[in-house]
């Protein structure tokens, strides 16, 4: 048999000047959240088994095992992502990025098959742009991937295996894995959503902050698409909320299938039984009701929690005592203004009359249309909706006192 030749490796690129580089700081992992919930995802964190380090706007660093970074993904009602931290230094110029990423042993982590996309985020960086930023780290990735195995990953910039994230700072860039890939929010099972609907980790972040007792009286006036519904059928119940779902963690090389089948049975060990549940919804737009019932549905919460097809203002209180937890309409489309101003009078006149004994919480972008309601807020809380800067306020009806003093 003649001998074949042997294969001469791929010629390495010209590596630019090596940038100064750091230890990685101590976080191992960054979970981020809407801002405001902050101190619920610490909590969760430590819950999953994670070492909490340092809380930020919008995130939480910490460091974490295996089974603390699966817990915290399938477990954590108010992440966003959870991203695993693999390389870390500070760069004088763009070339040192390039560099810093291809020195990172990308092969050692995921196999070549898997799909790749790279985002950036920055903050006062001193980047021309961030567009080629995210090709450079692209190609240093792949140029990687070709050294090692002459072959390149592909990229699916819409539902890639692997998410690879980069943060600059002035002076210095982070890269993290995605462990979660489609943010946590997205539970799994919710089929559609309603115009205004929030996010489910907003809507479990309101249910948290009010207080609201799993097992007590829970009315949304007006639901939409269900959103608060099932994120409080999911807590009275117990549920992991990424119980329907997958994860990016199940692509990278360092996946322990035993392990994670072990967490998934413990969550699944720790749900209540499926039982009728004291959580009501109305919504006046029996087309967007029918979307609340299908989302309930695919959870497999459609015969639990009770729907009615009602304007606001013509429900009755379903119980002597309970929590309001609601996002009204606060008029992000012109015209729609006037129309508020002379609403939101009529539902604080609805509340004193039917709801004493209740407390209601309220979530509103706008800081005027919350003054009408003729009620005193006894808390702000300060949260935000996507980019929309909030107020999510607490009303305690109790009858003949907590009522605001006329508008001049």
């Amino acid at each position: 048999m003649k001998p074949q030749p042997r294969r001469t490796p791929a010629p390495r690129p010209a590596r630019p000047e090596r940038p100064e580089r750091e230890a990685l700081p101590p976080a191992s992992h960054f979970a981020t959240c809407p801002r405001g919930l902050e101190e619920l995802l610490v909590a969760e964190l430590k819950a999953a088994g994670a070492q909490v380090v340092r809380q930020l706007p919008a995130g939480v660093l910490f460091m974490a095992d295996a089974a603390a970074e699966m817990r915290a993904n399938l477990t954590s009602r108010t992440a966003t992502r959870i991203l695993r931290k693999v390389g870390y230094t500070r760069y004088r110029k763009e070339e040192h990025i390039y560099r810093a990423a291809l020195d990172l042993p990308w092969p050692e982590w995921f196999d070549v098959k898997k799909t790749i996309a790279v985002k950036v985020g920055a903050q006062n960086a001193p980047l021309k742009s961030l567009n080629f930023i995210t090709l450079k780290i692209k190609d240093a990735i792949c140029d990687r991937f070709r050294e090692e195995t002459r072959e390149r990953p592909s990229v699916d910039t819409e539902v890639p295996d692997v998410p690879v994230y980069a943060f600059f700072t002035p002076d210095a860039v982070t890269f993290y894995l995605d462990t979660s890939g489609e943010p946590l929010f997205k539970r799994g099972f919710k089929r559609e959503a309603s115009a205004a609907s929030i996010k489910e980790n907003l809507a479990a972040g309101l249910l948290l902050l009010s207080g609201w007792e799993p097992g007590t009286p829970l009315l949304d006036p007006m639901c939409g698409a269900g959103t608060i519904l099932l994120e409080a059928a999911d807590l009275a119940l117990n549920r992991a909320p990424g119980r329907a779902r997958h994860f990016a963690f199940e692509h990278y090389r360092d996946f322990d299938a035993a392990l994670w089948q072990r967490i998934r049975m413990d969550a699944k060990a720790a749900e209540k039984p499926l039982a009728r549940l004291p959580i009501f919804g109305a919504d006046q737009d029996r087309w967007v009701l029918d979307k609340a019932r299908n989302n309930l549905a695919a959870a497999g919460y459609a015969e639990i929690v009770e729907l009615k097809v009602s304007d606001a203002l013509a429900l009755e209180a379903p119980a002597p005592a309970g929590t309001i937890v609601t996002n009204p309409p606060y008029g992000e489309r012109i015209g729609e203004a006037e129309d508020l101003a002379e609403w939101y009078p009529l539902l604080g006149d609805w509340l004193k009359k039917n709801f004493s004994g209740w407390q209601a919480w309220i979530i509103s972008g706008d800081p005027l249309l919350p003054k009408l309601i003729g009620l005193k807020a006894s808390r702000r809380i300060p949260l935000f909706n996507g980019q929309i800067e909030t107020r999510f306020l607490q009303y305690k009806l109790v009858a003949g006192s907590m009522k605001a003093k006329p508008a001049a």
